[in-house]
């Protein structure tokens, strides 16, 4: 076996595991809305999800851990995934928060800085940001 099939496996697996807890994310409510199946749709295409892998992360528990990658900027991106799900219906519950919290933790934030990100993060999708930052952030 190449060694970059063992990369692409490791890849895949990270991906899977991914998506599964987008998916918990979008049922943390207790169903899986119209606006959230189709975000999920999209992560599947963008993750390289299969159909018999959507449909298996779909009907059970989530058995994949969380993956914690080794950039800073790849766990601000999942985080960032993380909430284009939770905005997906334009309302983010108490649990989605919570669940997104315990997800950073798992990605290996502080509980402290865990919940500072949440909080900027949340801030930013409900537009509730001050004019410096939303300027800081057009500057980019």
């Amino acid at each position: 076996m190449p060694i970059i099939d063992l990369y692409e496996h490791g890849d895949k697996r990270k991906n899977l595991a991914h998506f599964a807890t987008l998916a918990s994310l979008a049922a943390v409510d207790g169903e899986i809305n119209e606006k959230e199946k189709a975000i999920l749709d999209k992560f599947a295409f963008k993750l390289d999800i299969t159909d018999a892998e959507y449909k298996e992360v779909m009907k059970k528990d989530n058995k994949y851990p969380i993956e914690t990658p080794h950039s800073g900027e790849k766990r601000l991106k999942r985080l960032f995934e993380f909430f284009q799900m939770a905005f997906s219906d334009q309302t983010v519950g108490d649990d989605q928060l919570r669940f997104i919290e315990r997800y950073a933790i798992g990605l290996g934030y502080s509980p402290d800085k865990a919940v500072e990100i949440v909080k900027k993060s949340f801030d930013i999708f409900c537009g509730k940001i001050a004019f410096e930052d939303y300027q800081y952030l057009m500057d980019k």
